[in-house]
């Protein structure tokens, strides 16, 4: 793959051998992103579970101290009062059953996060083959699936992201914006690693962190060192 000057002046800052204490690596990540767009910092938790297994799951949700950098778009399957409660909280789209055949038929995905409220998931579920691919199926463990729309609507709103694993048993999890600068990222970064953590199946054997990565959008993968994140 053909990789620009830029990214390559990025490379010889980092030794690829080196697993760094997460501090350094986040310094570095700021160093070398060198686009001109402020760049998402993302971390890579790959997990020592089976993802096949129901019970060695990881899933949850965990509000940043400093937010993505990004305000998150909601949509809310809510009716009636709850519909207005929703409304007024500031959720982005509020519809219930009419929303089925705009999200089936014409790939309507302007939204980055689904709340429904509890009577709304037998609606919702229709739905589970286009959301749950796209990580958007709404979910009790992430606190989505509640009737509390405004708090939740507040929660994802101030930074709330979703964590959860893909088939290869990694977690990928924007921490902030270059922007926010080392000491912000780094309270992300510990904040969404404490509830990784805490998320540990009581299934899961051997060691649990098997390799922690961070990188901006268009810049070099950094890996932490997992013995320097308390388990």
């Amino acid at each position: 793959m053909f990789r620009g000057k830029k990214y390559q002046d990025s490379v010889k800052l980092i030794d690829k051998s080196r697993l760094y204490d997460p501090a350094e690596a986040i310094d570095l990540v700021v160093k070398t992103a060198k686009a001109k767009f402020d760049e998402t910092v993302e971390a890579h938790v790959r997990l020592g579970v089976d993802s096949r297994h129901a019970d060695q799951q990881v899933r949850g949700a965990v509000i940043l101290p400093h937010g993505t950098g990004k305000t998150a778009r909601v949509l809310v399957f809510a009716k009636g009062d709850k519909a207005t409660e929703a409304e007024q909280a500031g959720a982005d789209f509020v519809g219930a059953e009419e929303l089925i055949p705009k999200i089936q038929n014409e790939n309507w995905f302007e939204y980055d996060v689904v709340v429904a409220t509890p009577d709304m998931m037998g609606v919702v579920g229709r739905l589970g083959k286009v959301l749950g691919p796209k990580g958007l199926m709404p979910n009790p463990k992430a606190g989505t699936v509640t009737p509390d729309v405004t708090r939740a609507i507040q929660e994802i709103k101030s930074g709330k992201i979703e964590y959860r694993l893909d088939k290869t048993n990694i977690i990928h999890c924007p921490i902030g914006k270059v922007s926010f600068g080392n000491e912000k990222l780094s309270d992300n970064f510990n904040t969404l690693l404490s509830a990784v953590i805490k998320a540990k199946p009581s299934a899961a054997k051997g060691q649990y962190l098997r390799s922690v990565t961070v990188s901006a959008t268009m810049g070099p993968g950094l890996k932490i060192n997992p013995v320097r994140i308390a388990e």
